[in-house]
């Protein structure tokens, strides 16, 4: 049965929500729809990114909005052109069996002509940015006089944006009469006034806690030296093959400064800025949804309105001057029932900052080391001897075989494996064994110093990530869920810690342990060192190359979310 024809929505909504493949609304649907539905009434909803909130809104919207008339009904405020495309495409979804309706987006950077055009035909609702609709409405080319119903969504992005005069100005010119429902992940002061200032008893529906972080992030801390930052996201990078993250810097110098020096160590990174033109822009955003770009570094402002659902890390090169807008970084990952994490690189002078972050979003973070070379190292060996197993063959490479094989003639399959696999891997030996710690402190955080660090034969491809694996691990070894830390969850393969005490316990458990038929298996993780140990750093940790700018592009996803993806000339 699906859930959503118990909130009181009309047939047609209900056949666009079955073509969606939606079944049951998230928890602020099914708070909001049928208060919306059932009265006109204010309402104010806090509600992190990525929870559902455009049908929130966008479902009783439709079912209350008349199609008959051709004036404008509702307008609906977003805080950039990307979110505003974004609710237009969504909304035309939801209302796709509901005749007559028009919904136009109207935005910076494109033709006002056409938008213009587009209104005129009679647009029963607009989506906008504040500063297009504003000076659409200078022109007199919308009439917002007449609405009955005005949304905010993302309230306090748009604030934070600097569009507090441009909401008062919009709102002064619609009617006292209508109703005003505002939707915002947090509830800073510059919101409150808002909804003080326009509106009249709303109803308040909060999912979670106020300001509260999304409980799907990890959020973890490295502790650098300042001229550490740069060679510390390429370790985090590095450590984690499959990533596909945002990285927020405070401003649009080193944005481009860290995107550029990314792109050209090998990585597939672009840049997202104010400086940029709206087509470099759409460029950029474009190769990021499709994968061939796995760090996109950005600004707050530029980065407002991103709503790609399979982020798996927030990168913090810098931590942002208020806490609302860490709360709004974190919240890009994490999302539609997905668990992320949110890492920051920071200096021991800005350590006092985390407490009062964590205080703000109710949640802890974790002190952790960057890995060392050998660490990296041996992520990087599992990971290639994964790609290997994993790699269809293509059929194409047939007329090729015999001929390899007769080089390959004399070598026995393990002396194959081993050259093939140095190839690629030697390269990362030879930079990082003779790296440098980039930790600033000498203690092993939450434990790790009495701890043992184990490799476990599963991860994302069996459906898991850091929280359900943690979860796993609980329950297979009937241990506390403290007891089990460090969990970094890769492609195939993932790595957990547990006191040194449990080790044993840990062994025999998984010794002969099997899940739906598959056999699983954890073992110390060990260094690819053939000594075993950890090899002598150099003093000054520089190294002759980077393995990265080395690698010819046979050696990278097609997709971009492999190992590195296939190297660009870069985005802007």
């Amino acid at each position: 049965m699906n859930e959503f024809q118990n909130l009181g929505l009309d047939e047609p909504i209900l056949q666009a929500v079955n073509d969606l493949g939606f079944t049951k609304p998230s928890e602020v649907q099914a708070k909001c729809i049928p208060v919306l539905l059932e009265s006109e009434t204010d309402l104010v909803a806090l509600a992190q990114t990525g929870t559902g909130k455009t049908a929130a809104f966008g479902f009783p919207l439709i079912q209350k909005i008349s199609e008959e008339s051709r004036t404008t009904q509702a307008v609906i405020l977003s805080p950039t052109r990307e979110l505003c495309l974004q609710i237009t495409n969504e909304m035309k979804a939801y209302s796709k069996y509901v005749k007559g309706l028009n919904i136009v987006a109207v935005y910076g950077g494109a033709s006002i002509t056409e938008q213009s055009r587009q209104l005129k035909k009679g647009a029963q609702i607009v989506v906008a940015t504040p500063g297009r609709i504003k000076d659409m409405i200078s022109r007199r080319l919308v009439d917002i006089t007449r609405v009955d119903y005005c949304i905010l969504d993302e309230a306090d992005e748009m604030l934070n944006m600097g569009f507090y005069e441009d909401i008062k100005d919009i709102l002064s010119g619609t009617p006292k009469e209508k109703s005003t429902w505002l939707f915002s992940a947090t509830m800073p002061k510059t919101v409150a006034q808002i909804a003080k200032k326009f509106m009249h008893q709303p109803v308040e529906i909060t999912v979670g806690q106020r300001n509260i972080g999304a409980t799907t992030v990890m959020h973890e801390y490295y502790t650098v030296s300042g001229r550490d930052r740069y060679p510390a996201l390429k370790r985090l990078a590095d450590a984690n093959p499959d990533i596909f993250s945002v990285v927020f810097c405070r401003t649009k110098r080193d944005t481009q400064r860290v995107a550029e020096k990314l792109i050209e160590d090998g990585y597939n990174a672009g840049a997202l800025h104010g400086d940029l033109s709206q087509n470099q822009r759409d460029l950029v955003m474009g190769a990021f949804r499709k994968n061939q770009i796995q760090m996109l570094v950005a600004t707050d402002v530029a980065a407002r309105g991103i709503d790609v659902d399979d982020i798996t890390h927030v990168i913090n090169y810098q931590l942002p001057d208020e806490i609302e807008t860490y709360t709004h970084r974190s919240g890009r990952t994490g999302r539609a029932g997905k668990s992320g994490v949110s890492m920051v690189i920071l200096t021991r002078s800005e350590l006092r900052r985390v407490s009062a972050i964590e205080k703000k979003i109710g949640q802890k973070f974790v002190a952790k080391k960057l890995p060392d070379g050998m660490e990296i190292c041996e992520i990087q060996l599992y990971h290639l001897a994964s790609k290997i197993k994993s790699t269809e063959i293509d059929e194409a490479i047939s007329p090729y075989l015999p001929a390899i094989y007769d080089v390959l003639q004399g070598l026995d399959r393990e002396t194959i494996i081993q050259k093939m696999v140095a190839v690629e891997f030697s390269r990362f030996h030879a930079y990082y064994s003779k790296s440098k710690d980039l930790n600033t402190t000498g203690e092993a955080p939450n434990g790790d110093k009495n701890s043992a660090r184990f490799f476990i034969n599963i991860g994302e491809r069996d459906g898991y990530d850091w929280k359900s694996l943690k979860d796993f691990l609980k329950e297979a070894l009937d241990l506390d869920r403290d007891a089990i830390f460090r969990v970094d969850v890769k492609d195939s393969f993932s790595f957990f810690n547990t006191d040194d005490s449990l080790k044993e316990k840990v062994t025999e458990v998984f010794s002969n342990y099997k899940s739906g038929g598959r056999t699983i298996n954890a073992e110390i993780a060990s260094s690819p060192d053939s000594s075993g140990r950890r090899k002598k750093r150099s003093k000054g940790g520089k190294t002759k190359s980077d393995p990265h700018k080395k690698r010819g592009a046979s050696s990278r996803s097609k997709k971009g979310k492999g190992h590195r993806g296939k190297r660009r000339s870069g985005y802007f």
